[in-house]
């Protein structure tokens, strides 16, 4: 290596005042303050607290209590602060992530060598670089020789070879060799940082179900709006503004799911607390839901399919016997530069990606150290293709020789058989190139091994021992995880850096089905319409490929109506990270950029974590529809009653604090543990829903609408009967049936999940414990001092007769009407 002084520490420190620190600049952190204030832009949650405020001044001038105005308030503030909470834990886990990314750097200052924080690198540095170290800013090489995984930014897992003269860039992993480089660009002037700043300028998009919830928080603004004036101007006539006034109130209590947005908060937060535990952090809230209405995932191969390392697959011999195997595993053994080092505690190797696959190969095999001592080496070279040691062993000299089949073969005349060598003929030399030829079409690395007894020169009679066969192995659960999404209508398609034989190799091992594989220059040749024929026909692997081609390939399903989730690690990925429906980051290999521009990061970099995640994401929806469909039954009924009691009876039904009682306490506490409802078992069994398919669909409509009805003439009806015996004791009544009916609801709704056993319907204990929780509530304010608040009294047998009686009638009916809608309308 050559001398060199670098920057003097005064000249260092000029330059850091100019070029300013080498990091990639994140854009401003929302502060925690902004946060808590973001959970109050929803316009449901507006409106609520226009109720509050609104019931707040009523009840100030009538002089009566406050209580339901508290109540509305304090649902709310559930609500942000469960919002709240989740967003701020996820800020603060990136932020760990983002501080075990802080690597040191190797430098040289005043003509020594020292190590400072890579964020104190300025252009002009001179930085030394070996094995395992990650290349702290844009460089040239000065000295030396370097094998960097640059997969980072382009995509390619093959490592690639630099030398004197040749551009190393910053975050790419030094496989390796050693070099000294001088820094040409740090900060947001590197390679990564260019690229970062672009997908900074990307504005983030709504996710599917942000749309959602605005469109059906929309409709319901707009409904209670409406509804709120109707019945004003009819009050108004008939009982006179200031009781008008209250009815509409009441009405406006009865419209507004207050319970609503806390569910949906609490809903989400929990699926991204059950994400997280199985390693998918949820960095922004709404995703939760998202990801459940996926209907295709672009993923990497290297890493995520597979396993990201080499790692010996087979050995293959002329002739397996237990000594060839032996053989072998000395071979790999002693014919390699791979260093096992120890690092926060841990043994890893450090070295060439080939050499770490045979040695941990060797020691997984032997179980122990061998002893030896090189005596003699002669290093692989591009050029050579094969490297050759020479050891001794317990007072033997061995030669051991690794490299490129037809190389070795060409050295050997050879090959180990039964017990002893014997001459390798042109017939055996063919057999072993031919089984060489197979192993490389399916994608595999493949090496030859071979030995002698000492003697020089040392690469000549060589004997040939077999083929060692190297590959990036399928994670084990991953071909369940695709047969699982292909059973839910989800399609995998593989987007990889990698050739096409292994491309196509791996995905014949996985089960990943495709029709043909497409090269990156093939799509570069390609029109969108020629690409959208392609993607439209099954081809579903793409191998040769940036991350231009992936953003590309995404926009095209994205304009064909897809939901798409990709994912991505290196620093060229997040532009197309940040444009999908879901974006995916590793978080093991991934790069800070591509994090800071995904939606999700995986703490374990496996694609089975998407399939968990999607899994979740589908059934906090299939629980949001379900305390939609609880909660706004109640809701329509309550409307139906008000609004049929006001134009009927000359005096209000219901009193807001009552309504509020029915929605924030007894059906709330009902819809909260529907919330966290588990999972059906044909979940991952159905299609993804419709793009554009929002919470409410055709047949959910048909329900909350017949049903709705049917609950208000069934409460009505039972007001009728009881209000011969009192106005107090029918309103109480009427009140105790909203209660009542909750039953009724719940049951039709776990009806029409199709559950096969008694244990199916009681394994939500939470819903079990709620219902019973609201009816005892019930009855505690009914028989206790707080009836008074609610405006309510004590009822007897015959009050709770027609209630009980009506609940029955009303529980028949439910099953029949969500018998006949679900056979007679579609999803």
């Amino acid at each position: 290596m050559q001398n060199f002084s670098g920057l003097t520490s005064e000249e260092a420190k000029r330059r850091l005042k100019i070029y300013g620190p080498n990091k990639i600049k994140i854009e401003k952190r929302v502060s925690p303050i902004k946060m808590f204030l973001s959970q109050f832009t929803s316009p449901i949650i507006i409106l609520l607290i226009i109720a509050s405020i609104i019931s707040l001044w009523t009840n100030y001038i009538k002089g009566e209590s406050y209580i339901d105005s508290i109540l509305i308030l304090v649902i709310v503030l559930i609500s942000a602060i469960a919002g709240f909470i989740q967003d701020y834990k996820a800020e603060k886990t990136m932020e760990a992530l983002r501080k075990l990314a802080s690597p040191k750097a190797r430098v040289i200052r005043d003509g020594k060598e020292i190590e400072i924080d890579s964020s104190e690198v300025v252009p002009g540095d001179i930085i030394i670089l070996k094995a395992g170290d990650v290349i702290p800013a844009d460089a040239k090489i000065l000295d030396g020789k370097l094998e960097v995984n640059e997969s980072i930014l382009t995509g390619e897992s093959k490592s690639v070879k630099k030398s004197v003269g040749e551009k190393i860039f910053s975050s790419c992993y030094v496989y390796s060799g050693k070099a000294i480089a001088k820094v040409f660009a740090t900060g947001m002037n590197t390679e990564i940082g260019k690229i970062a700043e672009k997908m900074q300028e990307m504005k983030d998009t709504e996710t599917p179900f942000q749309r959602s919830i605005r469109k059906f928080t929309k409709k319901i603004v707009i409904v209670s709006v409406f509804l709120i004036l109707a019945l004003f101007v009819v009050g108004i006539k008939k009982f006179g503004p200031e009781e008008a006034f209250l009815i509409s109130v009441s009405l406006a209590v009865a419209a507004i799911p207050e319970d609503l947005p806390a569910v949906i908060t609490i809903a989400l937060s929990r699926g991204a607390k059950e994400m997280a535990k199985r390693n998918a952090l949820v960095r922004k809230l709404a995703i939760t839901e998202s990801i459940g209405s996926v209907d295709v995932i672009c993923t990497d191969k290297t890493g995520t399919i597979t396993e990201g390392r080499m790692k010996v697959r087979y050995l293959w011999f002329v002739e397996d016997t237990e000594y060839t195997n032996e053989l072998a595993v000395k071979c790999c053994y002693y014919c390699n530069d791979a260093e096992m080092k120890v690092e926060n505690g841990k043994k890893v190797w450090i070295g060439d990606e080939t050499d770490i696959a045979l040695a941990e190969f060797a020691h997984d095999e032997l179980k122990k150290e061998l002893n030896g001592k090189r005596i003699e080496e002669i290093p692989f070279s591009s050029e050579r293709k094969m490297m050759t040691v020479a050891y001794e062993i317990n007072n033997d000299k061995i030669v051991f020789s690794k490299g490129a089949p037809e190389v070795i073969l060409s050295k050997c005349n050879r090959v180990f058989l039964g017990r002893k060598p014997m001459k390798l003929t042109e017939s055996i030399k063919q057999e072993i190139l031919e089984k060489t030829k197979d192993y490389a079409k399916k994608g595999f690395r493949v090496l030859a091994l071979a030995y002698k007894e000492y003697e020089k020169p040392l690469e000549k009679n060589l004997v040939f021992i077999g083929l060692v066969v190297l590959a990036d192995p399928p994670r084990p659960e991953v071909k369940k995880a695709i047969e699982e999404c292909y059973t839910a209508g989800i399609r995998v398609i593989m987007i990889t850096g990698d050739i096409p034989e292994t491309a196509k190799a791996i995905a014949d091992e996985v089960g990943l089905k495709t029709e043909g594989v497409l090269t990156g220059d093939d799509i570069d040749k390609m029109n969108d319409d020629e690409l959208k024929f392609a993607l439209s026909r099954g081809v579903n692997v793409f191998a040769r490929t940036n991350p231009f081609h992936k953003l590309r390939i995404l926009e095209i399903l994205q304009k064909d109506g897809y939901v798409v989730a990709m994912t991505g690690d290196g620093v060229n990925d997040s532009l197309a990270l940040k444009k999908a429906d879901v974006g995916i980051s590793m978080g093991k290999r991934g790069s800070e950029v591509a994090k800071e521009a995904s939606d999700i990061v995986l703490l374990d970099d496996n694609f089975a974590t998407i399939r968990n995640a999607i899994k979740e994401g589908r059934r906090i929806f299939d629980n949001i529809r379900k305390f939609v469909n609880y909660l706004f039954t109640c809701n329509v009924a309550e409307i139906l009653v008000m609004f049929i009691g006001t134009l009927i009876y000359p005096f209000i039904l219901l009193y807001p604090i009552q309504i509020l009682w029915i929605n924030l306490i007894t059906d709330g506490l009902p819809a909260l543990a529907l919330a966290v409802d588990p999972a059906r078992s044909d979940i991952m069994k159905r299609p993804p829903r419709k793009k554009n398919e929002g919470i409410i669909n055709k047949k959910l409509a048909a329900l909350i609408g017949a049903i709705g009805i049917e609950k208000s003439i069934m409460i009505l009806a039972i007001f009728a009967l009881a209000l011969p015996i009192g106005i107090d004791e029918a309103r109480t009544a009427l009140f105790t049936a909203f209660i009542m009916f909750e039953l009724v609801r719940i049951v039709s709704i776990r009806y029409s999940e199709n559950l096969k056993s008694i244990r199916d319907w009681l394994r939500n204990k939470v819903l079990l414990f709620s219902l019973i929780l609201s009816i005892l509530l019930q009855i505690g304010i009914i028989y206790s001092p707080l009836a008074k608040y609610f405006k309510i009294v004590p009822i007897g047998i015959d009050e709770w007769i027609v209630i009980i009686s009506g609940t029955v009638v009303g529980f028949v009916l439910s099953i029949v009407t969500t018998y006949l809608i679900n056979k007679h309308i579609k999803e």
